[in-house]
């Protein structure tokens, strides 16, 4: 099956269900993966301004401690699911605004706290004396999913992110 010819396999046409405002970030995907739009156009503009406003990145951030983590400081990774290191995952999914200084915050915290100096694999755990992640606790899945988020939030010509 083409590309062209994707909804000829569905009931309906979810289009206008997918473009509806309630969640900025399908609405933003759409507009842009589905319906190609650029990014230059106003109601894609408009819709990625959304993301930061409306819906559930806002109730997302708002729970990020002023030190640029969820939950607490050395959970980062064993808080499952409400930890830093899943946040920064799913706002990177969401398609937040890279250059908002909390998303920087949170990035800035998992590269210290999580990141080996040696390896640069993304650690489950802190090194407490060395600094950034333990190395008995770097996980090669952690390191994708990290590595994936980073460059999703603006990171990918980081020199940290890149020895990632």
């Amino acid at each position: 099956m083409s590309v062209t010819n994707w909804k000829t396999v569905l009931k309906a046409d979810p289009t206008e269900w997918l473009l509806e405002g309630e969640n900025p970030s399908v609405r933003y995907f759409t507009l842009t993966g589905i319906l190609e739009k650029s990014l230059t156009d106003s109601q894609v503009i408009e819709t990625k301004n959304a993301i930061m406003t409306k819906g559930v990145v806002p109730k997302i951030l708002g729970k990020m401690n002023s030190g640029g983590y969820w939950e607490t400081p050395d959970s980062f990774y064993t808080a499952k699911y409400k930890g830093t290191v899943w946040q920064l995952i799913t706002l990177a999914e969401l398609g937040v605004d890279p250059a908002d200084p909390k998303v920087k915050a949170a990035c800035e915290f998992i590269l210290q706290n999580s990141q080996n100096i040696e390896s640069h694999g993304f650690s489950m755990a802190h090194a407490v004396t060395a600094g950034g992640g333990r190395q008995s606790g770097v996980v090669p899945c952690l390191t994708g999913n990290m590595v994936y988020s980073l460059i999703r939030l603006g990171y990918l010509d980081d020199p940290e992110s890149k020895q990632a």
